[in-house]
């Protein structure tokens, strides 16, 4: 695969609104620009998500957008 910046610039154009980020330890993190309603919440929406890798974000990605609607 590419490397990190490869890799957010993916993602991040996959899905506006979010910016990814990677910690120290190399864990995957994405939070929202923007706020969420009352009703996203209630849907399960967070602002922030977290994974092991690239391709398990994009899978919570994914699990979150299908909240939003």
């Amino acid at each position: 695969m590419g490397d990190f910046e490869d890799l957010k610039a993916a993602i991040e154009g996959e899905f506006p609104g979010w910016q990814v980020w990677r910690s120290d330890a190399g864990r995957w993190y994405a939070t929202r620009s923007g706020d969420l309603t009352d009703a996203q919440l209630q849907a399960g929406c967070a602002m922030t998500v977290a994974a092991d890798d690239a391709e398990g974000l994009r899978r919570t990605l994914l699990d979150q957008r299908r909240g939003e609607s």
